[in-house]
């Protein structure tokens, strides 16, 4: 064999020719670091966000003709890569030459707002458009189902996106430019983003490389040798087959796309890596008259179109299995994974939760495998196929070569089924492939088979109810049958891997149910001619289908006024996100002496440390040293309250505690190393769950807020009713994980590049560890790829190692963490159990309400203070309540301390106060909306806290969204629906919020600013707002227009520096444009008031003129500006306070829908109407609200942590296993409103907070659910009155609607205690 070692590739048209690649670089770590484009982004390492998409092209001699497809960067290999073209975001478009209209499309639509995920779904999108021009609405979402977004709330990117489609309005013909600009509508002023340069046009695209077309690219034998890794490309089978006896451990890798997963989180190692990408016979496919010969290389995007083609040459019966695995296609992880991963990849790992492995298995698929020695054989798949956990009727010697995907007959019925736990892109819960073959008459069964995946460590089949199905009729009693027999076919013992037992034995039977009718009504409809005999249910049938997002945004922009400000502009850097050059902390130039940092944390939760062996990890290559708590030069406690460390040292109280950090030449070796450190341990009792807490009465403190008399109003109550409720914590899944660069000076100074909320707890932080004064330390933070709170305190677990590490080096020092890392070592939104009593009278008024509140700290205090306080002052909502008493205790446990997250304790709290009224709702009968209209705040009235609530809008609100949403017209109609389907519930809810805004900390109320108005005219602005997605830059630069009366052109800010503005506060508590924009507005009037004298000499002068003239003069050009928010105060003793400044109001009607044989649900619409004052940037707020309200979505319908039960080991680590909304979660119909004429005086030019609030007005989304399992549960006889904790899960829902195929496994289910030893909700 000729030993190739060279690489070629193109990389936006240019050639890089590589010798010697490692086999274990990926395209990404290429792109970045040889090539310096920053663009394509890290965010998980498992092509499960779409972060880093690009687009690759390749000759494909066969078709003759050029390949496009989208690949994530982070999981293709750089090896494989040889003789292929990669495209980036920056070779698309340029702010320095000319934006692709793709780019330009997204900056001018809004579709940007932390930037981080940007650069990804601009990417997806231009390979969409290079290889169809004009798509469809169907192809854009599934281009975009392997990106995620937890800024936008997708709606502003699918609007800007389907401009490009064959329907370019989701409005149809309703759309305002097919109508005409209306008093409403936000294009009124906005006519040029229809103008010809938003037209695409393929004919400017770049050309492919003619030399990639070469042969010698495609049919040379490539072998590649790292420090680790040999991988070989064989582009015969002969030499494919002789490699494979070599090696015959050897892992056979297409798209990398599992391989890549282990190696990184699972530290596995494969020495040898075999591609048959390119060898003839393995990317060959045959249509014949049985069915479809697809060569083990074939991708599935490739096999998806066959199998497409063939749906529309052949009769339906045909084609049946062909349609149900392109149904499955749809489901199965993203477009990027599809495009490169094979046929043959699943059925080879033997993947037990595959979602293509019982529709094979159901389907009789036939492969063909063959060895070097033994030559070639068939294998038809049955039960006996999958032998083992990741084992299979395989020899390691022998190569799949081909797959056969059979046709269907006229008798025959198949279909697939998965439930996950979010629809699109997520590994299945549980999943089946279920055929039957009835004879002539269709009356019996002649053949059935079943599979199913997420029951056993292999896919399994059932041939117990096989058997004693075959013969028998379709009918009720085989029905009956087929439950009793899989019920033994398929046990799940209790503590079985993945829990969820009782739901997952439910599932198996709702499939076949579903199956079972779905094949009675096809007979029927085959059997009968006309309309004849009763009509079928088909709510059991029919799949939740989901048409085009479209929505409607109502609001004022300020047109008579010339300053950019209370106008709809693009976000500052939004151009800048689109092409890729925004800049965060890892895309920092690399200096050339630089050193990389990896962590060692702990893997007890709570154990004592007998010893920390580094020995071996030093012997790694590359490494320099490895630091713990005796190589802090100054203090190694840490944390807001001085109870945390920096590197643990006699004992770790968490699982995912930092230990140590070993500095490397490489982000390779420092992880390498950094696994091989040692730590011995002594094992401690750990408290990981609130009720641990409780029962061992740990906490960290408590609070009591009470309004009057609680016990007289029981008393008085006409019933009362008790309970408890739950409701999950929440990763911040920020795109951007924690990152920092640390670079030393002299005079003991150090520059600290900190993706952080807080440069002022940095700097400190960092001073206080180091042993030098603050006035050293220099944090800067330019931009933030998405915060929420878990920047804000819980930086410095990165940024104070890195600090050490840079002094004790004296060189920059780089760490950015990986995703998993990130989500084990920081925390998130508190967990919280609410033990309550409420009294109420038979109307529904609440007459007395206690309640006490748990939250789930964890190790140290940081934040939880606040979070409490917030959650006790949040409680009531929106609503006046004349007795409460509300205790609020932070428990103390041995996971992570969770910390600030997105309204900060309030909505966890407000979600209590809504179960009380959906329980008193079901208690009375009475519905939910006239009981909250009831309790109502209205002017003047007082929270429990006594502090008046002034220019009370929620009835506003209310009552406008009730309207505009048609609320009473759809409750009839969601009504009659459910009294039509059986299995298949709709629910709809209105729900308002109230949020108050101000930091609960009164000293954290202040900001500083610094303007420089430099003598050519030109603004730099300096404030302590951290940029972050949320628009307080762009927000400050229009307060800055406004109030110098200059356009925003001639304004720029370049970062947040302590240098810059010392004694910043958190951008955080929605506070950043009130603080910071009251502080830029002071500093403006200072200087407004320098330049008037000039101003008024030369009154018809230039504002250059009147900048020059000052500047002669010796008048200062530069200004600080200060504000700290008046009257605010809280004492807890006497329940008597004013925390806020004032309140932010708004309230939503969402309806949805749910699968009751699955839990499955999606949201058909969604209204929003929201009061944000006088809009300083209607755009921005609204990307807000919408932003917000898919993150609360997430938290309470879609996101679950789970930790090991036994361990407190997080499990949630990472998109594989951590769900947050994509795309097709999102509501149908997603409509906003800002609330008219209601200006606030107590913030920057009459504007409102609108960061938090609206979060919570996701709850009707989860009382929306709520309401149709109501109905599911009225239908079926069962108490309204039921248990049903956030999130909101598949499992959850399917477990609350109460049927006879579930009847049995849910009276052994318990809500509140998870069956199983596995996993836990902390």
């Amino acid at each position: 064999m000729e030993d190739a070692s060279s690489l070629v590739l193109y990389v936006n048209g240019k050639k890089f020719c590589v010798d010697n690649p490692d086999p274990e670089d990926t395209l990404l770590q290429f792109l970045r670091e040889k090539c310096s484009l920053k663009g394509t982004k890290l965010g998980c390492a498992e092509g499960g966000c779409g972060a880093c998409t690009v687009m690759v092209s390749e000759w494909n001699e066969t078709e003759g003709k050029i390949l496009h497809y989208a690949v994530n960067a982070c999981l293709a290999r750089l090896v494989a890569m040889h003789g292929k073209s990669v495209i980036t975001v920056e070779g698309i478009g340029s702010t320095k030459t000319k934006l692709h209209v793709v780019q330009e499309r997204l900056a001018k639509s809004h579709g940007s707002q932390c930037g981080f995920c940007t650069p990804g779904i601009v990417m997806s999108m231009y390979t969409l458009l290079r290889n169809s021009p004009q798509p469809t609405q169907e192809d854009l979402m599934s281009a975009l189902e392997g990106n995620l977004c937890r800024c936008t709330g997708y709606r502003p990117i699918l609007e800007g996106f389907s401009q490009f489609t064959n329907m370019s309005c989701a409005m149809g013909d309703n759309c305002c430019k097919v109508k005409g600009p209306g008093s409403n509508s936000k294009l009124a002023d906005k006519q040029e983003e229809t103008t010809p340069q938003n037209v695409y046009d393929a004919s400017q695209e770049p050309i492919f490389p003619p030399e990639l077309k070469l042969k010698a690219f495609h049919k040379e034998f490539r072998h590649y040798r790292g420090e680790r890794v040999e991988w070989y490309r064989p582009v015969e089978l002969k030499a494919l087959l002789e490699l494979k006896k070599q090696y015959p451990s050897a892992r056979l890798v297409c798209g990398n796309t599992e391989v890549g997963v282990e190696v990184k989180f699972k530290g596995l190692h494969y020495p040898v890596i075999i591609a048959p990408t390119h060898v003839e016979e393995l990317n060959q496919v045959e249509v014949g008259e049985t069915g479809v010969w697809f060569g083990a290389s074939v991708t599935l995007t490739k096999m998806e179109k066959v199998l497409e083609e063939q749906i529309h040459s052949l009769p339906e019966h045909a084609t049946r299995i062909y349609s149900e695995i392109i149904e499955m296609l749809k489901w199965f992880a993203g477009r990027q994974i599809r495009n490169v991963s094979s046929i043959a990849g699943n059925l080879m790992t033997a993947s037990p939760i595959s979602d293509l492995n019982p529709l094979y298995l159901a389907a009789g698929v036939k492969i063909k495998v063959m060895s070097a020695d033994r030559g070639a054989r068939e294998i038809t798949l049955d039960g006996n196929f999958f032998i083992s956990y990741r084992k299979i009727a395989v020899e390691p010697d022998e190569v799949l070569i081909s797959v056969h995907i059979p046709q269907t007959s006229q008798c025959e019925f198949f279909a697939g089924y998965k439930q996950a736990h979010r629809k699109g892109d997520d590994i299945a819960t549980v999943n089946s492939g279920i055929r039957v073959k009835m004879d002539k008459t269709m009356k019996k069964v002649e053949e059935i088979s079943l599979a199913f995946g997420g029951m056993a460590p292999i896919t399994k089949t059932c041939p117990q109810t096989s058997a004693a199905l075959v013969g028998r009729e379709w009918d009720e009693a085989l029905l009956e049958e087929a439950i009793k027999c899989l019920k033994e076919d398929l046990p799940l013992a209790d503590g079985a891997p993945g829990g969820m037992i009782n739901y997952r034995k439910t599932l198996t039977i709702s499939f076949f149910f579903k199956f079972y009718e779905t094949v009675k009504y096809r007979i029927s409809k085959l059997q009968s001619s006309g309309e004849n005999g009763p009509k079928p249910d088909l709510s059991c049938i029919e799949r939740l289908e989901r048409g085009p997002t479209k929505g409607i945004q109502i609001y004022q922009e300020d047109t008579e006024n010339a300053s950019a400000c209370w106008k709809a502009l693009p976000a500052h850097s939004a151009e800048l996100q689109c092409s890729g050059e925004a800049q965060y902390v890892d895309d920092l130039p690399t200096y050339t002496d630089e050193l990389y940092m990896a962590l060692v944390f702990s893997s007890k939760a709570h154990a004592r440390i007998l010893s920390i062996d580094a020995s071996e990890a030093m012997k790694c290559s590359g490494v320099r040293s490895c630091l713990t708590a005796k190589d802090v030069p100054g203090s190694n406690n840490t944390g807001l309250f001085g109870d945390e460390l920096i590197f643990a040292a006699d004992e770790v109280t968490a699982h995912g505690q930092v230990i140590g950090a070993v500095i490397a030449d490489s982000q390779k070796h420092a992880q390498l190393a950094a696994k091989k450190v040692r730590v011995e341990y002594e094992n401690l009792p750990a408290l990981i769950t609130i009720q641990d807490a409780i029962k061992a009465n740990s906490f960290h403190g408590d609070r009591v807020l009470v309004k009057g008399d609680v016990e007289e109003g029981f008393t008085q109550a006409e019933h009362i009713l008790s309970g408890e409720i739950s409701v999950g914590g929440q990763d911040h899944f920020y795109l951007e994980t924690h990152s920092v660069l640390c670079v030393p000076s002299d005079h003991g100074e150090m520059e600290i590049f900190s993706s952080t909320q807080d440069v002022s707890l940095v700097q400190f932080a960092a001073a206080r560890a180091l042993k030098v004064p603050s006035n050293r330390i220099h944090v800067r933070t330019k931009r933030l790829g998405g915060g929420f709170g878990g920047k804000e305190s819980q930086s410095t677990y990165l940024a104070l190692p890195a600090a050490i590490a840079c002094r004790r080096h004296e060189v920059p020092i780089r760490c950015m963490l990986d995703r998993d890392e990130d989500m084990i070592i920081t925390g998130g939104r508190h967990p919280y159990l609410a033990k309550y009593k409420v009294g109420f009278n038979s109307d529904g008024k609440i007459i007395a309400c206690d309640v006490q509140l748990y939250s789930n700290a964890g190790n140290s205090l940081d934040l939880s203070i606040g979070v409490n306080d917030r959650a006790l002052t949040s409680i009531d909502n929106a609503y006046n309540i004349a007795n409460m008493r509300v205790q609020g205790w932070m428990c103390k446990t041995n996971i992570v301390s969770n910390t600030a997250f997105r309204g900060f304790g309030g909505p966890q709290g407000m979600f209590f106060m809504e179960h009380i009224i959906s329980e008193i709702s079901s208690k009375l009968n009475i519905e939910d909306t006239k009981i909250r209209e009831m309790h109502l705040y209205q002017e003047g009235d007082c929270t429990h806290y006594k502090q008046p609530i002034i220019n009370c809008n929620i009835s506003k609100c209310w009552q406008q969204v009730l309207q505009q949403s048609d609320y009473e017209t759809r409750k009839a109609e969601v009504i009659k629906y459910n009294s039509q389907n059986r299995y298949r519930k709709r629910g709809i809810c209105a729900m308002p919020t109230k949020y108050g805004i101000a930091f609960g900390v009164t000293f954290l109320n202040q900001a500083a600013a610094l303007v420089h108005i430099y003598k050519d005219g030109y603004v730099l602005l300096s404030h302590g707002g951290i940029e972050m997605g949320q628009g307080v830059f762009t927000k400050m630069i229009q307060v800055v227009s406004n109030a110098l009366d200059i356009p925003a052109s001639k304004i720029h800010t370049m970062e947040v520096s302590t240098t810059t503005v010392a004694n910043t506060s958190p951008t955080a508590a929605s506070t950043g444009s009130d603080l910071n924009g009251a502080a830029v507005l002071n500093a403006c009037e200072k200087l407004k008031e320098r330049l008037k004298p000039f101003v008024d000499a030369k009154p018809d002068g230039k504002w250059e003129d009147w900048v020059n003239d000052a500047y002669f003069a010796r008048v200062p050009l530069s200004a600080t500006g200060y504000y700290a928010t008046p009257d605010l105060y809280m004492d807890y003793s006497t329940s008597t306070g004013t925390p806020y400044a004032y309140f932010s109001f708004g309230a939503a009607v969402t309806e949805v829908e749910i699968d009751c044989l699955t839990g499955d649900h999606q949201l058909i619409r969604t209204d929003i109407v929201m009061d944000v004052g006088k809009s300083l940037n209607p755009a921005i707020d609204i990307g807000q609200i919408e932003g917000a309200f898919v993150q609360g979505y997430g938290w309470l319908c879609l996101e679950q942590v789970k930790m090991m039960a036994s361990t407190g080991t997080m499990l949630t680590c990472g998109p594989g296993n951590y769900k947050i909304p994509g795309f097709s979660n999102i509501p149908q119909e997603f409509n906003v409103t800002l609330l008219k004429d209601v200006p606030n005086v107590k913030a920057v030019y009459s504007s409102k907070a609108v960061g938090e609030p609206p979060l919570f007005l996701s709850a009707s989304a989860f009382f929306a659910i709520k309401s149709a399992v109501k109905a599911a549960r009225a239908e079926a006889g069962e108490n309204l009155n039921f248990i049903f904790n956030a999130p909101c899960t598949p499992e959850r829902i399917r477990m609350a609607c109460v049927d006879k195929l579930s009847s049995e496994f849910a009276s052994s289910y318990d809500p509140n205690i998870p069956p199983t030893s596995f996993f836990i909700q902390p």
